[in-house]
Formats: C-alpha cells, sequence, structure tokens
C-alpha cells in the first residue's frame, strides 16, 4: 500500500511500483512536471489519461495512430492559437505593481506558497524590477 501521508500525485506515483510501458511513462510525465514546474502533478497525468482513453477509441475504430497523434498536434496548436487571442497583456509600470503581483500570485497559486502567495507574489515582482 501507500502511506496517506504523501498528498502529492508525483511522490504516490514515484511510489507505485509499475511494470506496464504506459504506466512508467505516466510515472516519468509526473516526474517531469514536478520537475520543471513544481505542481501541477495530478492534473497532467489525469489529461494525459484523458488523451489516451479517447486515442483508444479511435484506434479501436481502425485509425491510424499516426493519424491520431497528427490530430493531437493539431489540436495543441489550435490551443495555443485560441490561447494568443484570449491572452492579456500589462503594461510593466514601476509606480503600480499590482497587476504584476496580481498575476504572480496565479502564477505562485500552488500548494507550495498558498499560505503566504501575495508575500512571495510582492518578492518575486521586486526581484524581477530589480534587473
Amino acid at each position: 500500500g501507500i502511506n496517506a501521508e504523501y498528498g502529492d500525485g508525483a511522490t504516490i506515483l514515484e511510489k507505485m511500483d509499475v511494470d506496464h510501458q504506459i504506466a512508467k511513462l505516466m510515472v516519468q510525465l509526473s516526474k517531469s512536471q514536478d520537475e520543471e514546474i513544481g505542481d501541477g502533478t495530478t492534473g497532467v497525468v489525469v489529461l494525459a489519461g484523458a488523451l489516451l482513453e479517447q486515442a483508444e477509441i479511435l484506434l479501436e475504430r481502425g485509425i491510424h495512430p499516426s493519424r491520431v497523434a497528427d490530430g493531437y498536434e493539431n489540436a495543441a496548436r489550435i490551443a495555443v492559437e485560441h490561447l494568443d487571442t484570449i491572452a492579456a497583456t500589462y503594461i510593466v509600470d514601476k509606480d503600480n505593481k499590482e497587476p504584476l503581483v496580481k498575476t504572480a500570485m496565479t502564477s505562485l497559486g500552488s500548494k507550495i506558497v498558498n499560505r503566504c502567495g501575495r508575500k512571495f507574489a510582492e518578492k518575486a515582482v521586486d526581484a524581477i524590477l530589480s534587473v
């Protein structure tokens, strides 16, 4: 069994003894997310699992794996293009740090710094503006 004290998806997956190749890829995905971002490990595994589930349905219908992969690449491209159209732009003003602090708080809104989010955000903004 897994000790209930582990509340982080990457830690739980890392503690599991998996033999299946896809499961090993999911563990690696979670580990990469944890190393690169430090949060969102459970979310990426759930999303990847949902994508794999849908891919399996397409494969069972006889669609070639490379067509499925191409479809996912096109979907990712379309999603990024859409994000570009809805992205907000902030004018950086050293005298009005609040928009930057709010943005930093969103970025730091993980379980790691949840309690002191504003303080960390303010320190991050001050550090960036001092360069």
